[in-house]
């Protein structure tokens, strides 16, 4: 593999090349693609979901390696696979994967524990991810209740 295509994987297909906001337009790119991981049956899901964290950690390692930095800012495969852990297995309608985005880009900017400690401590690609998996994490937990407290609106 060329150098392009891991920047080109790292940088969610050039979102991370926003002049403003990447992670948010990198978690944009995630929304599609979150969309169609819910159509799959959920131990398929879970599965490709455990694939991409190792396989994005990888990838995000080696695009920083080829940057020479720790964590630039265009890397943003971070941000969608965090996107997707925030959504996984929940109902795929609008008013969900907007809350998930909006809740996800708090806790990504905000970086509750770990995450904080997460992005301050863990080297290479595991610590580009990780912070965001657990923003990710984080998010799936507000918005599970968001979802149970709403009853019909979240749609069960």
């Amino acid at each position: 593999m060329t150098p392009g295509f891991w920047r080109l994987l790292a940088s969610g297909f050039g979102a991370g090349r926003a002049p403003v906001a990447p992670g948010t337009a990198g978690t944009l790119v995630a929304v599609p693609f979150a969309w169609g991981l819910a159509q799959l049956p959920p131990v398929l899901h879970l599965l490709l979901l455990g694939l991409a964290v190792p396989a994005a950690a990888a990838v995000c390692d080696r695009a920083a390696r080829l940057d020479g930095s720790k964590d630039p800012g265009w890397i943003v495969l971070d941000e969608m696979v965090g996107f997707w852990v925030a959504v996984a297995l929940l109902p795929p309608r609008p008013m969900t994967l907007a809350a998930g985005f909006a809740l996800f880009r708090l806790f990504d900017i905000v970086k509750p524990p770990p995450a904080g400690w997460i992005d301050r401590n863990l080297p290479g690609g595991w610590g580009i991810l990780l912070d965001d998996v657990a923003a990710g994490l984080w998010t799936r937990l507000v918005l599970g209740v968001l979802l149970w407290l709403s009853g019909p609106w979240g749609g069960g």
